[in-house]
Order: structure tokens, then C-alpha cells, then sequence
């Protein structure tokens, strides 16, 4: 007699899927090598199965309201076919029986039926006289079926399903078992992660690794500068090694930062370092030194660098030259390099070499720095046919920020002020200077149309009495923020030189600071500025500008 469904001890697995198909009226017998026969043919098998497959009766979880009726009272589920089923399993009366009625039956098979059928085979199996063996065949068919709805299965009917594979004389190394046994590792609970090693100490830093290790990091830029002046304070002249001078000049220039105590400190190890530094070395240390426009109080700093361009010039041609590129944007340029540089030997060397594009063009401007700022030169100078425009486009950092630029502002200003026929934007000039806006003046002050002028003023430049030119040329410099070194009033150097260069061929320069131009709100007021502006140099224009 069946045991009543509810009944104490009674053990309730979650729905699972699965079944096997096999046909009608099969005979079923075990493997010959199958643990199955091993265990119905030894005395105390009837005992040994009730211990794996003898399962108390479960209960079937609702799969949800059917078609087939209502629930019964006290649970379960609902009249239908799964619960019929549920009865064909528990009523079979041999294991191809049973085996059967789960094939015949794809559709109907839940997941709690394969409790339910597994406990039936285990009293069947353990019965006397023998069940009639179970075909081949029917046997493929429940490992199919098992292997297509194991996912479904929760963790008891696995293992339900792993032993009765061992009963039925499944191998071990097929895919019965072994997708039975994946699916069991796969809901096992995950191994909780070791801690993760403690960090090893940090390395015990010398003050000169520790200098390096500040000025290579990228978050030096934010960190107060009085620290760095303090480490170099506290450091003793065997720490300062040149590739620790060398980081600190490159962020120096890399960040406008215009520290005189650093500089010095700079310019003091050159001089003291002359004999043991190249000049690869010497044109990084010499940088800052152009590029934030600073002058060392060290008397020895350029007759220093005289002597290394003496002695290297030949060996390291760009790194010569970008050392007096320097020195002229401090105006020391000193006429015994100059001799070197411009002479045939040295032009005939660098043009077969493959920086031979940017010396031209620095020697191009060291001729014009001689040409504007060296009346009394008598050297050597480059010729004609090597010179190049120097800097015939905006530089890069005004390329690099354009977005953050005022000069769309005072473009759109200037036009609705003086029309578009009265001004130039983005104009070069000889010998190469690229321009913010240039404006063409009649001796008597007014705004001429440009088509109708000569933009350029000739260089080298001739007198007003010699080229009988009246009109003057007004260039409006934008200085934006990043022309300075950072929270100073100073130029950069290739600002201050562009700037200079322009006064000396003769154009007359008016500076727009970033400050007067950020405090302009709207067009009408830039207007207003600028008006005031040109008016200010005694310059007018007609009825037709704004």
C-alpha cells in the first residue's frame, strides 16, 4: 500500500526536469559489468538499494494554476496530467514499466516525478521474485532525457540521478555522468576569495632616489612648490646628480613655473658641473631658462656655455643649437658661437643630417636675432638661400588651447566695429612671425582698407624716409593666459621674443591682456573695449564700421 501523501518523515525535493523514454512491454535487465546486477545477485542487495533508492514519498510543487481543475485540499497540485503521471509512476509494477511511462510521457514529466519514480524503481529493484531486465535501448533514452532537463534539477535530484546512473552500470567517464557531475560542482557554493597580500613595504628611498621618484610623478604638478625648494635645501651637492637636475629644469618648463631659487640651483650645477656634463645634458638644463625668460644672477653662466658649444658644437649639432636658442630669448647670444654655427663647415655638416628642417629654421632666427639685436656684429651670417620663415604658423601651445582662445571674440568684435575689408587675422609676416590682427593706418590715423595697402613691412627693415611708406602697420597682440609663466606677469620667452622682434622691424604693437578680456560680458561691451582701444592710439575709421 502507498504511503499517504503528507505523511510524517515525508521529504519534499524542489520541481526538477527530466525523464527517460522507453517503449512498451520492453524487457530490462542491468549490464553485465553494472553494479545494478552485482548488487540483485549478492544476498543482501534488497538492503543495500533501500539505503540509495528507497526515498519517502515527496510532495510535487505547484507548477501554477492548469486547465485540468482545481487544487485538492491541503495542497499540492492541481488535478491533471502531472498528477496522473504522478500515479502511473507510483503504481508501475517493473522498472521498464516505469521507464516507460516517463518516455511516453515528454510533456507531463516534472521535475518532482523523478523522486517519485526513482523511489518506485528502488522498491521494484529490491523486490522478489526479480523484475524482468530493461533493454539497452530504454536505458540510452533515460540518459538523453536526463541529460536535456538536468539543468532544471535541484541539488537533491542530482544526486538522486547520480546514484541511480551508478546502479544502472553507467561508466564513469560518459556523458551521463559526467554533465550530472557538472551540474552538482556548479551549485556548489563558491569558495570565498583569500585576502589579498599586504602590500610589500616601499623600498627604503636615498634623498636622490627620493627627488626622482617626486619629480616623475605626474601629481608633482599640484603639489606645492615651497617642498621641492625645501628637499633641494636639505640635499648635499653628491645628491644632485644631473638626471635629477635634468627632471627638475623639464618641469620647471613643462609648467611655466618661474621658481628663482630653483633656477639658480640649476644654473650653480651647470657651472660647477661644466667639465662632466654634455652638451645633450646642457640643453635640457638651459631650457627653463629660455622658456620662462629668466636671467641667472650667476656671472659664470654664459662664458660656461660658451666654452661647451666650443668644445661640442661639431658632435651635437641640434643640441647647439637649441642651447642658443635659449640664450637668445634671453638676449646673450654670444658672438663667438655664432661664428661657429654660421660657418660653412658647421651649415654643410647639419644639411645631411635628419634634424636638418628645424636648424634651418633655428638658424633662420638667430640670423634675424643678429640682423634686430646685434648692430655691432661682424661675423659670419647665413646665407640667403638657406633662410626659412621662422615661425610662419601659431604656436603650438595656441594651437593646443585654441578652444579656450579669445581670439574668435575679438575677430567678431573687430568686424562689427571696422568692417572686414580693415583688418587681418592670422597674417605673417616677414621674416616668419604669424600675427593676431594686423591693421593698416594712414599718417593721419585712419583704418584703411587692407586691399588696397601693402600688409607687410619690409625686412630687414629700411627707415620710413627710405622706403617713403607713410602707412603704418598696428599688430593687436592677444596675451592669453598661458603667454606667461604661471602666477607672474612675465612673458614666456618666445612671447617676449616674438613680441620684441616685431617692435624692432618697425610695426607698433597693441597688447590685449586675458584680464581686460575675460571681464568683457557680452559682444557689446568687447565692442566698447576695443573701441576705446584704438582710440586710445588716435586711430578712426568711417561711417561703414560698426
Amino acid at each position: 500500500m502507498r504511503r499517504p501523501w503528507g505523511e510524517l518523515g515525508s521529504r519534499v525535493p524542489r520541481a526538477s526536469e527530466g525523464a527517460a523514454c522507453a517503449g512498451p512491454r520492453q524487457p530490462w535487465s542491468p549490464s553485465p559489468n553494472s553494479m545494478l546486477r552485482v548488487l540483485l545477485s549478492a544476498p543482501a542487495s534488497t538492503a543495500r538499494l533501500s539505503s540509495l533508492l528507497l526515498f519517502p514519498p515527496v510532495q510535487p510543487c505547484c507548477l501554477g494554476p492548469g486547465r485540468w481543475g482545481d487544487r485538492p485540499p491541503g495542497g499540492g497540485p492541481p488535478a491533471g496530467p502531472a498528477q496522473g503521471l504522478q500515479r502511473l509512476l507510483e503504481q508501475a509494477r517493473s522498472p521498464g514499466e516505469l521507464l516507460r511511462w516517463l518516455g511516453q510521457n515528454p510533456s507531463k514529466v516534472r521535475a518532482h516525478h523523478y523522486p517519485v519514480a526513482l523511489r518506485r524503481l528502488g522498491q521494484l529493484m529490491g523486490a522478489r521474485p526479480r523484475p524482468p531486465p530493461v533493454e539497452p535501448s530504454t536505458l540510452q533514452d533515460l540518459s538523453r532525457l536526463i541529460i536535456r532537463h538536468c539543468p532544471a534539477f535541484d541539488t537533491q535530484t542530482i544526486h538522486v540521478c547520480l546514484h541511480l546512473a551508478a546502479l544502472l552500470g553507467f561508466p564513469a567517464e560518459g556523458s551521463l555522468v559526467r554533465t550530472l557531475e557538472q551540474q552538482r560542482r556548479s551549485r556548489l557554493p563558491p569558495k570565498p576569495k583569500p585576502p589579498p597580500p599586504p602590500p610589500p613595504p616601499p623600498p627604503k628611498l636615498s634623498r636622490q632616489d627620493g627627488l626622482e621618484a617626486a619629480l616623475s610623478c605626474p601629481r608633482f604638478a599640484r603639489s606645492p612648490q615651497q617642498t621641492l625648494i625645501r628637499s633641494l635645501a636639505e640635499a648635499r651637492p653628491e645628491e644632485l646628480t644631473p638626471h635629477v637636475m635634468v627632471l627638475l629644469a623639464q618641469h620647471l618648463a613643462r609648467h611655466r613655473l618661474r621658481e628663482p631659487q630653483l633656477l639658480e640651483a640649476i644654473a650653480h650645477f651647470l657651472v660647477t658641473q661644466e667639465d662632466q656634463l654634455s652638451s645633450k645634458v646642457v640643453q635640457k638644463l638651459v631650457l627653463p631658462f629660455g622658456r620662462l625668460n629668466y636671467v641667472p644672477l650667476e656671472q659664470r653662466f654664459t662664458p660656461c656655455l660658451e666654452r661647451i658649444l666650443a668644445r661640442e658644437a661639431d658632435a651635437a649639432p641640434l643640441a647647439t643649437a637649441n642651447i642658443l636658442m635659449s640664450l637668445c630669448q634671453l638676449q646673450r647670444l654670444p658672438p663667438r658661437a655664432l661664428h661657429l654655427v654660421f660657418s660653412p663647415a658647421f651649415i654643410n655638416h647639419v644639411s645631411g643630417t635628419p634634424h636638418a628642417v628645424i636648424l634651418r629654421r633655428y638658424l633662420s632666427l638667430l640670423d634675424v636675432a643678429v640682423e634686430l639685436e646685434l648692430a655691432g656684429y661682424q661675423g659670419p651670417r647665413l646665407p640667403r638661400r638657406q633662410q626659412v620663415p621662422v615661425f610662419p604658423q601659431p604656436l603650438i601651445t595656441d594651437r593646443a588651447r585654441c578652444k579656450y582662445s579669445h581670439k574668435d571674440m575679438v575677430a567678431e568684435g573687430l568686424r562689427q566695429l571696422l568692417g572686414e575689408e580693415r583688418y587681418l587675422q592670422d597674417l605673417t609676416v616677414p621674416p616668419g612671425y604669424c600675427t593676431d590682427f594686423l591693421l593698416c593706418v594712414s599718417s593721419s590715423g585712419a583704418v584703411l582698407p587692407t586691399r588696397t595697402q601693402e600688409p607687410f613691412l619690409p625686412y630687414p627693415p629700411r627707415t620710413q624716409a627710405t622706403t617713403g611708406d607713410p602707412v603704418q602697420r598696428v599688430v593687436l597682440m592677444l596675451r592669453e593666459r598661458w603667454h606667461f609663466c604661471r602666477d607672474s606677469r612675465v612673458l614666456l620667452g618666445s612671447r617676449a621674443l616674438r613680441e620684441r622682434h616685431l617692435g624692432l622691424i618697425g610695426y607698433q604693437l597693441l597688447p590685449l591682456p586675458f584680464e581686460e578680456l575675460e571681464s568683457q560680458r557680452g559682444l557689446p561691451q568687447l565692442k566698447n573695449y576695443l573701441r576705446r582701444k584704438l582710440q586710445a592710439l588716435g586711430l578712426h575709421w568711417g561711417p561703414e564700421g560698426g
